[in-house]
């Protein structure tokens, strides 16, 4: 029973995840289609990454990964789990009002850290506009993720995680109204990005409320609990900004060459759909189980949890890392090539496409790892070895930039996401049981790295066979869906042919799921 219900958590925040994503997608074939790949949307992609990159290590990352224990702790022992939160809340809030309006100050020089090459042409001051206006998103959407984290710490996943389809859904109506009234695209979405941020907030301060907390305003202050949150958070808020100097890096590099700040969001807005329907459901239900077992000294227990994580993690990412390498040409021109589109955007795009989708096992790996440190209190070794990956990535970004431009951004992602992972799996050795692999994740491992090969052989040859196909009008999106539909038929009846994952248990998290 254990096991379905924590298959049933994965599945509910990925199910919920992957509508977002899906409204996503509509949101980039409409901009795709609206603005191209030009200097309007590699303004508006910089604008929008600012606070994206903040709440990354500020709330969402560094924050909760500290926050999410503590309170799960408190609130399984009745030991005032409210009242911290609150006083979490209220503290961060004041934080955030002063330090979003320092940034929207200091606007210009944000965008030249972001994306010095902007500053020889009109995409400077489109940036520097669009990010005054979309910077205080990061003011809702940190809150957001504290309440996000208090919901998933008492079992309730389906509020934060379908909170993330009112972005994209705001998305696509702004560009529809744009398009009808005559308002300038990129400003109308950046107006997008803060109101859609006040819409998250009310969908989780109204689930907040009916989960049973009272978020009533209290005036900050700094308690001796927030001292200890504080301590716990700042190694996961110094590692939370490396990881974030290392999107730096590669935005720098894209800046330089026209249109590939464009083409390196739109791959990594694809490669995001898997990472965030298997990753970050993952690493959502995983760090309050984590957490509540080794509260309770249950070691098999968080075995389980963890290997059920990363069996369920894989099972779904390898195929979806093969799949995004060999047929990333039909996937781009497919989703994204019409209105001011261009074949050379396809080229470049799914050139990036393929290079990120490399790296895919590993940053969803990082999601599964990660929580065997933060369930620990454990942030100083996260912290350590995203120095190392600061480092690799730097190195290898700027290293190659002058022998194949833009796309090394791209690959240093992927190899220092590789280092990051390889570092956390030689670190969490010394943790003892939890961390170890039972005999059913040994045994499906290599049962899964087979099916995802022989759907990638598959994939090839269904892509040659339509190739006619993928490149009319009329025909490309069957032909498209026949590939995809094709390889993941493989994929399932090898794997279960071969026993690389149960149906009867998948069968059973979906009936729980549904029931919650």
């Amino acid at each position: 029973m254990a096991r379905i219900r924590l298959v049933a958590g994965f599945l509910t925040v990925g199910l919920w995840t992957l509508l977002s994503r899906i409204f996503g997608f509509v949101r980039d074939v409409m901009m795709a289609a609206f603005l191209g790949a030009g200097p309007v949307t590699d303004a508006f992609f910089v604008a929008f990454s600012l606070p994206n990159m903040f709440r990354r290590f500020f709330a969402e990352g560094a924050f909760n990964f500290a926050f999410v224990p503590i309170f799960a702790k408190k609130h399984e022992a009745g030991e005032g789990a409210e009242a911290f939160a609150r006083d979490a809340f209220w503290g961060m809030a004041a934080l955030l009002l002063v330090f979003s309006t320092l940034a929207i100050i200091a606007m210009p020089l944000l965008v030249w850290a972001m994306a010095a090459g902007f500053a020889q042409d009109e995409r400077f001051d489109m940036a520097v506009l669009f990010g005054r206006v979309a910077f205080p998103y990061i003011f809702f959407i940190s809150l957001v993720a504290l309440l996000s984290g208090m919901l998933n710490a008492v079992g309730r996943f389906t509020a934060a995680a379908a909170a993330p389809v009112l972005l994209n859904v705001v998305f696509v109506v702004a560009m529809i109204l744009a398009d009808r009234a005559g308002w300038p695209m990129g400003l109308t979405l950046s107006w997008a990005v803060p109101v859609a941020g006040v819409a998250q907030l009310v969908l989780l301060w109204v689930a907040v409320q009916r989960a049973g907390f009272a978020m009533r305003f209290r005036r900050p202050r700094l308690t001796p609990e927030l001292k200890r949150l504080a301590v716990i958070a700042a190694p996961a808020v110094l590692a939370g900004g490396v990881v974030q100097i290392n999107l730096l890096v590669g935005r720098q590099v894209a800046s330089f060459t026209e249109n590939a700040v464009s083409w390196l969001s739109y791959a990594d807005r694809l490669y995001q759909l898997p990472l965030g329907v298997v990753g970050i459901a993952v690493g959502v239900v995983l760090l309050p189980e984590l957490s509540r077992r080794l509260r309770a000294g249950d070691a098999d227990a968080g075995q389980h949890s963890f290997n059920r994580g990363l069996e369920f993690a894989l099972f779904l990412t390898l195929p979806a890392a093969v799949a995004l390498v060999v047929i990333a040409a039909p996937i781009v021109s497919v989703l994204f090539g019409r209105g001011a589109w261009t074949a050379a955007d396809t080229d470049a795009t799914a050139l990036a496409l393929a290079v990120y989708a490399m790296g895919l096992p590993a940053f969803v790996l990082h999601k599964v790892l990660q929580p065997l440190y933060y369930a620990r209190h454990d942030t100083r070794r996260p912290f350590k070895y995203a120095l190392v990956s600061m480092v690799v990535n730097a190195v290898v970004a700027i290293g190659l930039m002058p022998f194949i431009g833009f796309i090394a951004a791209a690959l240093a992602t992927s190899v220092a996401a590789w280092v990051m992972v390889w570092q956390l799996w030689a670190g969490s050795r010394g943790m003892g049981r939890e961390a170890q692999l039972d005999a059913q994740m040994r045994a499906r491992l290599w049962r899964m790295v087979l099916a995802a090969a022989l759907m990638g052989a598959v994939l090839y040859g269904l892509s040659a066979v339509f190739d006619e196909w993928l490149v009319l009008s009329g025909k490309r999106y069957l032909a498209l869906l026949v590939i995809i539909l094709g390889g993941s038929g493989v994929y399932l009846g090898l794997a279960q042919l071969i026993g690389a994952f149960s149906l009867g248990e998948m069968r059973a998290a979906l009936k729980r799921s549904r029931a919650e």
